[in-house]
């Protein structure tokens, strides 16, 4: 089985921090894995405002997640200090990666929680198909 670190940038063009809410715990005591995709939604969505987007206007289409992969690398517990990195690459005439890499603070050391990767596909949902991505979402997305 092949790492997703290898895969992410060295840099990342943005960061956010993110509350755990203990709504994002399951019932062994930290965060599960459902809740992991919501919070790469979170840093997402918040990555994407900062680049003056959101999930439905990216330059006249939306965007729509077709896959997402991610590895767990320690728990995250109720309390626990989040720091999402988000950065965009792999660009297609059709869409684009976002990389993540979700931080947090145990006993004073700073761990990687997760890595992941998500291909968004623009899309309009009007007309119920992918689109071209425009060459100035690119742009900004790629800064």
């Amino acid at each position: 089985m092949s790492s997703l670190k290898s895969q992410l940038p060295s840099q990342f063009s943005f960061h956010c921090d993110i509350a755990l809410r203990i709504t994002d715990l399951n019932y062994g005591g930290h965060v599960g894995n459902d809740r992991i995709m919501a919070l790469l939604q979170e840093a997402r969505v918040q990555f994407l405002a900062q680049k003056g987007y959101s999930e439905l206007e990216l330059e006249g289409s939306g965007m729509m997640l077709t896959k997402a992969q991610f590895e767990l690398r320690c728990e995250l517990h109720y309390g626990y200090p989040l720091r999402a990195s988000v950065s965009a690459g792999n660009f297609t005439s059709k869409g684009f990666d976002l990389f993540y890499k979700l931080e947090t603070t145990v006993n004073g050391e700073q761990k990687v929680a997760a890595l992941a990767i998500t291909t968004m596909v623009c899309y309009d949902y009007e007309k119920k198909k992918v689109v071209p991505i425009a060459e100035k979402a690119v742009q900004r997305l790629a800064s």
